[in-house]
């Protein structure tokens, strides 16, 4: 049985997506959240196998949830995180698979998509909307100086730039310091840096910061 807890700001989502993915075999939907704070506390004390995340949220929204779940603040071994939005640019994309997600995938997607995207995610596959994969693919394929930051690292990155140390840039944002160093290293290695002085002048004169 598959645990799922479903994620999304919007009741009548939310009914929608419990009503009709309870009535799919080997699913049981055992918690929801309307906002990403709730969404990582409901998904650790149902002990959830799945979390179906939307990414626009009040309080704490999808990318920071993730972020939080991945770092194990829902329970060990973290719940598998599937995107599930209407939103599909690529800083979206990005920042949610930079996060941890193990799959995104549109609202729109039709029913059968949906269901065996959660199949795959659960077996510790990925699953990609056909429109998100081709996206990823055209931007994998773009010369590396057009290599761009994700909203959450040019985040983090502004803070360095103000002289914040990784504990207190978690503070600011709500997030463990850990997840702080990931992203900061995921930086330094999109940015061809290898310390926090380099990525600030960097990003500095790629445009990438003010």
């Amino acid at each position: 049985m598959i645990r799922l807890v479903i994620a999304d700001d919007h009741p009548v989502v939310r009914a929608g997506l419990a009503g009709m993915l309870s009535d799919e075999p080997g699913f049981e939907v055992v918690g929801e959240a309307s906002d990403g704070e709730e969404a990582v506390r409901v998904a650790g004390a149902a002990e959830a196998d799945v979390v179906l995340m939307d990414l626009r949220m009040p309080r704490t929204d999808g990318v920071v949830a993730t972020t939080r779940i991945v770092a194990g603040e829902a329970g060990e071994p973290p719940p598998r995180v599937l995107i599930l939005t209407t939103y599909e640019s690529d800083d979206q994309i990005l920042a949610a698979i930079a996060a941890g997600a193990d799959g995104y995938l549109l609202k729109a997607s039709p029913q059968e998509e949906i269901v065996a995207g959660i199949r795959s995610v659960a077996a510790g596959q990925s699953a990609l909307s056909p429109r998100v994969a081709v996206r990823l693919v055209e931007r994998m394929r773009r010369p590396a100086s057009e290599t761009i930051l994700t909203p959450r690292e040019t985040e983090v990155l502004r803070l360095v730039a103000t002289g914040h140390s990784n504990k207190q840039i978690g503070a600011r944002l709500g997030i463990g310091e850990a997840t702080v160093k990931t992203h900061l290293l995921k930086t330094f290695d999109k940015l061809g840096v290898a310390d926090r002085t380099h990525a600030v002048t960097t990003a500095m004169e790629r445009g990438f910061l003010p």
